[in-house]
């Protein structure tokens, strides 16, 4: 019995069992040395715990496909020529490994991981719409840009995955370590590294398990939002704080926009009194678009998707209340929500800004057109 329980855990009995499967030696090496030959996979030197591949080398193949496979583990790639990409999207478009959906690539299409796709041109790697982008109220910074510390990483406390403690050192593999071992399947309530939404600490949301390569109305992830957004910053005042109770920047209500605007805090915070953020309440007229906003239930946006209230993979939404049982098909203004991924991608995507869709294609008044993401939320502007 102890046999059989053995095998059947290491398995991933029950749905919800380790992320990696099959031997050790798939992801490890004791001492990077099989016949006088390196065991690591993109690099001749060994990597930190014992690993035989870092980020790239795992997720940023470049390979012809969108999910890698090493053995019994299936590895999503987030930088491949795959014709289908994964719901992050792909770096690819950064660099002209693979071409956007406009025939175009480049830094404006993606976020620019210094190791993989070098620094970004256009932006210096500093981000558009930063809260207090040049230091926080305490003269620090998630990523400390007046100080020229350019680097954008996956993981860390200059990237996104992982744990994000300021001045802890933890970047890279450091930031990540242990979360492999314990990533769950479905639901993710964000306590931790290894059960926040894809390593994305405090985020909630729930994992599709091919990480939507094969994709419907009824099969996807789905993301944890709010019906008002709130004021991020320091905790100060009339902000809400990104200072987590363990040290890490974590959006405070576990939402994916939240969690974008720990570095893009003006495309998202309600900003009172000022010229930045979504407006001086959360109504119409707005000066940005907004994010963690239900959306309404009357007028256009109530014939969300053409009509239909059918989820849309190209316009995806935000749920108001917690998605614990899986995806569903529908959608249902009122109590569903706009987010920053209705309109981009996590990662990089096939147009400029990091768009679901060619925004310089949708034309007011021209007709329906199915490949415009604007025209699933505003029904009436087509």
């Amino acid at each position: 019995m102890r046999l059989f329980l053995l095998i059947f855990f290491l398995l991933g009995g029950w749905g919800k069992g380790w992320a990696l499967q099959g031997m050790c030696s798939n992801c490890h090496t004791m001492h990077n040395s099989q016949g006088n030959q390196p065991m690591t996979y993109n690099s001749t030197s060994p990597n930190k715990l014992l690993l035989r591949a870092d980020c790239y080398g795992c997720h940023a193949q470049g390979g012809s496909q969108a999910i890698a496979t090493w053995g019994a583990s299936q590895i999503p790639q987030v930088y491949h020529t795959d014709p289908k990409d994964l719901a992050g999207g792909n770096f690819a478009y950064i660099t002209g490994l693979k071409s956007g959906g406009d025939g175009g690539s480049g830094s404006e299409y993606g976020h620019n991981v210094i190791s993989l796709v070098g620094i970004d041109s256009i932006n210096n790697n500093v981000p558009p719409g930063g809260i207090n982008q040049y230091g926080h109220n305490d003269g620090q910074n998630f990523i400390n840009w007046s100080t020229g510390e350019r680097e954008f990483l996956c993981a860390g406390e200059n990237g996104c995955h992982g744990t994000r403690i300021w001045g802890s050192g933890k970047k890279g593999l450091d930031a990540i370590r242990g979360a492999h071992h314990r990533n769950i399947n479905g639901w993710c309530n964000g306590t931790q590294v290894y059960n926040s939404y894809r390593f994305l600490i405090g985020v909630k949301g729930w994992e599709d398990n091919d990480w939507q390569y094969i994709a419907s109305t009824n099969d996807h992830n789905e993301y944890f939002g709010r019906g008002v957004p709130v004021r991020l910053g320091c905790g100060g005042g009339n902000e809400v704080g990104c200072h987590g109770y363990d040290g890490n920047i974590r959006p405070p209500d576990g939402t994916i926009s939240q969690f974008c605007a720990s570095c893009h805090g003006n495309f998202h915070t309600l900003q009172t009194g000022t010229s930045e953020g979504i407006g001086s309440s959360p109504s119409s007229p707005f000066i940005r678009h907004p994010t963690d906003l239900t959306l309404p239930n009357s007028g256009e946006y109530a014939n969300y998707n053409n009509g239909t209230l059918t989820y849309s993979l190209l316009a995806p939404v935000a749920r108001t209340t917690e998605p614990i049982n899986g995806p569903s098909s529908t959608v249902t203004p009122g109590s569903d929500a706009v987010m920053c991924l209705s309109c981009h991608y996590a990662h990089a995507g096939p147009y400029p800004d990091m768009l679901r869709w060619d925004y310089r294609t949708c034309v007011a008044g021209g007709g329906y057109n199915s490949n415009c993401g604007c025209f699933v939320c505003h029904t009436t502007k087509d």
